[in-house]
């Protein structure tokens, strides 16, 4: 869905509200359902840090992408798994086994594989500073929902003020912004109506709130760095999206990296 929009002449910051407002209703209507509530301060803080970290991380990825080579930011912002391992054993001292770190590796080298590209030298890093805060808080973002596993605090109470305050950035972010379009003036593209491009954030929303309930989930019983590796394997997906709809064909590199990718998963299952 991201990829069939970033084709479309629309507000960023607009669509992204949506994609936030509808999981923040989502997560309301779950607390009412499931009577989730918030147990004190460290709950609170830790959900309005995640909707901060996910205000950051799409706007420094969006500038980044704005300002250089999509290929450089898209190896820069897929460090994240890398840093989250890091950052799991200096705050919980979590370790994996050899066994384990091998398929770690393994994954973390066949998606780098993928995202690499040949266009990329010395003399080309714009933009190189805003792919690695994407990352960086990316990765903030998935350290934030281990540590609200860790806290056990209910998962709708958590999403609720993540996607609460999320929202309210970019609704900010929209308001401030409104009328201008990051796009190149000359685009001859269609420009998409403001209800059209909020409806559209509305329904990327819904896959957007399933997909933070169940890595929420996965952080409450896995490893940390072996959750954020596999699910930054959703570029599989979108590879196989653009070789099935898009009819585009998987260069050597792609197809590298997919093998490699699943080797690595091989392995993490042997582990177990």
């Amino acid at each position: 869905m991201y990829q069939w929009t970033s084709q479309k002449r629309m507000n960023r910051n607009l669509l992204l509200f949506g994609v936030f407002f509808v999981g923040f209703m989502i997560s309301i209507l779950g607390m009412l359902v499931f009577d989730h509530k918030w147990y004190g301060w460290r709950d609170i803080v830790v959900g309005l840090a995640l909707g901060f970290g996910s205000f950051a991380a799409n706007a420094f990825l969006h500038k980044g992408f704005s300002m250089g080579k999509a290929s450089l930011i898209s190896i820069l912002s897929g460090l994240t798994p890398l840093f989250v391992l890091m950052f799991a054993f200096l705050l919980w001292q979590e370790t994996l086994t050899t066994l384990q770190l091998i398929g770690f590796f393994i994954i973390f080298g066949g998606l780098y594989i993928i995202r690499y590209s040949n266009d990329i030298s010395l003399s080309n890093l714009q933009g190189a500073q805003w792919g690695l805060l994407a990352a960086l808080f990316f990765s903030f973002n998935d350290l934030l929902s281990k540590q609200s596993t860790l806290l056990e605090a209910d998962t709708f109470s958590t999403l609720t003020l993540m996607f609460g305050f999320g929202s309210f950035l970019f609704a900010m972010s929209w308001l401030v912004g409104r009328g201008s379009i990051v796009d190149d003036p000359n685009d001859v593209r269609p420009n998409w109506s403001g209800v059209k491009t909020f409806s559209c954030g509305l329904l990327i929303g819904l896959t957007n709130v399933a997909g933070m309930i169940a890595i929420i989930s996965a952080f409450s019983i896995g490893n940390t760095g072996l959750v954020s590796a596999i699910s930054g394997m959703n570029i599989l997906i979108i590879l196989l999206y653009s070789r099935i709809i898009l009819k585009e064909s998987f260069t050597r590199q792609e197809l590298v990296g997919l093998t490699t990718a699943f080797l690595g998963v091989i392995v993490l299952r042997l582990s177990f």
